[in-house]
């Protein structure tokens, strides 16, 4: 227990001297916020960042990935391989027009300060029971298409053993339940007609746009309180004197669970496809990102981040009863134990507002961030000081993903 606190002291401090560093690190992406896949200056920050440490980081830009980077250390004296590898994951990706609206740029700042902060607790205590490495992941395109799970197809988690992250929320709390989300893109081919004088010579493709639509509008009535089903109709048309050759809808679905994914997915897919057997249109549907799943849940992992933050200050109210917000860490926790944490930044504001983006860059959000971090670090600390507990975090996910596992079989897991 004396050498756990003292390396939970030790990361703290090292955090709270580099506080004014990690600071500069945040507003740097939150300054210039860039789309999904397009976080090059991001990418270019947290690179310069790991590399300026000259403390035996080893960095590698553009990681499997253009704008994701891998910066790794240790473990010391103890071949690669043979050590706990804890992984943190920075996200740095914004949202058009709004910028930082969901703190990504706080989730950079938090996984880089942890991971900081747990190699000066290493270094200073190398007796610590297990060999650790240290990886940060830089994972690219959350808000998009899904930068983690390209990652995990290219291998980039194999080596990984726990992997840790915080997301900028309304109120702290050391788990809430994501659900699945899938992106569909839905696209009419009609003929073109003048609209006046040869109606009958053309196929409406807006009105299979908006038979579509209005099916979909009709299935909501029939589905389970807690699916979400919802969309546009991005295109339709030029002129209205010409019969609209192309339509095109995008929608997106979200359930608890993927095996309810699948059945939300075939009912969407009837509701188009007879819109377009109604007109006489053909029909594409695209799936154009990767399906998120819902997060497991780790229990062992996620009482000690609150006992960690409850030490801190950090206080965590009542967990709201649901929780619609989706993220492709999901695909990461079926393959990897680990916990995605919210944290409190200072506002009431909601995500994806421009409250919340001016909220993400302000100073107040500083203290918030790097409690989290902290908690973070010290979580790790545990479960690498006490052999039970590793085991407990990772029964916790054998028995988590076994439960999934009996609910659906799902080919597209990763």
């Amino acid at each position: 227990m004396e050498t756990r606190q003292r390396m939970k002291s030790v990361l703290q401090r090292r955090i709270d001297s580099m506080a004014q560093q990690l600071h500069r690190l945040s507003l740097d992406i939150w300054s210039r916020p860039e789309l999904s896949a397009q976080e090059v200056s991001a990418h270019d920050t947290l690179v310069r960042f790991f590399s300026e440490q000259n403390q035996g980081w080893t960095v590698q830009s553009q990681y499997k990935l253009p704008t994701a980077f891998r910066a790794s250390w240790g473990p010391l004296g103890v071949s690669r391989g043979a050590a706990l590898n804890v992984a943190f994951l920075c996200e740095y990706d914004a949202l058009p027009g709004i910028g930082h609206a969901c703190g990504h740029n706080l989730i950079a700042e938090v996984g880089a300060a942890a991971a900081v902060g747990l190699k000066a607790a290493v270094e200073t205590h190398a007796e610590q029971a297990v060999p650790v490495e240290i990886t940060v992941l830089g994972t690219p395109a959350e808000e998009a298409v899904g930068g983690k799970i390209d990652l995990i197809r290219a291998g980039a988690f194999s080596d990984v053993d726990l992997v840790f992250m915080a997301h900028p929320a309304q109120q702290d709390a050391p788990f809430l339940p994501t659900v699945t989300i899938a992106e569909m893109s839905v696209k009419y081919h009609g003929k073109a007609s003048h609209a006046s004088a040869y109606p009958w010579e053309g196929v409406n493709a807006l009105d299979a746009a908006v038979l579509a639509y209005s099916n979909l509008s009709a299935l909501r009535q029939q589905l389970k309180p807690e699916w979400r089903l919802h969309g546009i109709i991005k295109h339709g048309g030029v002129k209205p004197n010409i019969i609209p050759a192309y339509s095109e809808l995008e929608f997106y679905l979200r359930t608890p669970q993927l095996s309810d994914l699948w059945e939300l997915k075939a009912k969407a897919e009837a509701c188009f496809r007879a819109a377009a057997l109604a007109t006489g249109c053909q029909v594409e549907i695209i799936y154009p990102a990767h399906t998120y799943s819902n997060i497991l849940p780790n229990f062992t992992l996620a009482n000690l981040y609150e006992s960690n933050g409850k030490a801190l200050g950090m206080k965590f109210p009542e967990q709201p009863a649901s929780f619609s917000g989706s993220t492709d860490f999901g695909n990461v926790s079926f393959l990897v134990p680990g916990i995605h944490p919210f944290f409190y930044i200072g506002t009431d504001a909601l995500n994806h507002t421009e409250e919340y983006a001016k909220a993400a860059g302000a100073e107040v959000a500083q203290l918030h961030t790097l409690r989290a971090a902290k908690a973070l670090a010290m979580t790790a600390v545990d479960v690498m000081c006490c052999p039970d507990l590793l085991q407990q975090a990772r029964e916790d996910f054998r028995l988590a993903k076994l439960r999934a596992e009996d609910r659906h079989a799902n080919p597209e897991q990763t």
